[in-house]
C-alpha cells in the first residue's frame, strides 16, 4: 500500500533543502516567511548572530485591527508592507527571501511583491 508523507513534513524538507542554499548575514539579512491557515508571518533574521532584526504578522494587534481577515491576499500584502517599513527604519534595504518550503504564488507571492513595492530588494 502507498502511503502519502504528511503535507507538513513535505514543507519542512522543502525549506531546509532552501535553507542550506542560502543564509541571512548582517549585511544581507534572511526575509523568512510563514504561513498557517489563519495567519501569515514575517521575519527578518540574521542567522550569523542568531537573531530577528524585524517581524509583523496579523496576530499582532495593530496589523490585525486594520484587516477585515488575517487569512487572504490583502492581509498578506499589509504585511509585507509593514515588515517593510520598518526594516528601512532599521537601516536594511536588501534582504534574501526565503518563502519557508510554501509554493511562490498567493499569499506568499503577494507578500514578497509587496515589500519589494515598499522599497526592500531582494
Amino acid at each position: 500500500m502507498v502511503k502519502k508523507e504528511n503535507r507538513k513534513l513535505i514543507r519542512e524538507k522543502k525549506h531546509m533543502k532552501i535553507r542550506n542554499r542560502f543564509s541571512g548575514t548582517a549585511e544581507r539579512p534572511r526575509l523568512a516567511v510563514y504561513r498557517s491557515n489563519n495567519h501569515i508571518y514575517a521575519q527578518i533574521i540574521d542567522d550569523t548572530a542568531g537573531r530577528t532584526l524585524v517581524s509583523a504578522g496579523t496576530v499582532e494587534k495593530d496589523i490585525k485591527a486594520e484587516l477585515t481577515n488575517t487569512d487572504d491576499i490583502a492581509a498578506a500584502e499589509y504585511v509585507g508592507e509593514t515588515i517593510a517599513k520598518r526594516a528601512i527604519e532599521k537601516g536594511i534595504n536588501t534582504v534574501v527571501f526565503d518563502r519557508g518550503g510554501f509554493i511562490y504564488q498567493g499569499k506568499v507571492a503577494a507578500l514578497a511583491e509587496a515589500a519589494r513595492k515598499a522599497g526592500l530588494e531582494f
